[in-house]
């Protein structure tokens, strides 16, 4: 169950990495777009899935949270860097691109939490 939990793992990192490199091409970009971010939401919704179904046991999680401790912050700060990269050497818009979500959300916080905790009320 272990190795099913990785393969599971594994098979939704490929096609987050086909997604994003198809993304790329798409927008002519030569870069892979969001392949990281679609292998964890596919694998959020097959975990998901699987768990509805019955199908998914501790033995699947313990496969997925052994590689998740390991290789998953290791592809996302690889990722990062290469964004920010790629955004400093592709201009002001790239750049703007990547910091306006960043301050809109830090703005949004506040929101957030006062929404939350009226929820919890």
């Amino acid at each position: 169950m272990l190795i099913k939990g990785v393969a599971l793992l594994a098979g939704c990192y490929i096609l987050g990495q086909l997604l994003g490199e198809t993304l790329g091409k798409l927008l002519h970009v030569d870069a892979n777009v969001g392949g990281v971010g679609f292998a964890m939401i596919l694998l959020i919704f097959s975990q998901n899935w699987l768990e509805k179904q019955g199908k998914f046991n501790p033995e699947m999680e313990s496969g997925i949270m052994y590689w998740s401790k390991m290789y998953i912050p290791v592809i996302v700060a690889m990722s990062a860097v290469q964004n920010v990269r790629i955004a400093l050497s592709s201009g002001v818009i790239a750049l703007l691109a990547g910091v306006i979500p960043v301050v809109i959300c830090i703005s949004l916080i506040p929101l957030v939490s006062k929404l939350a905790k009226n929820n919890l009320q």
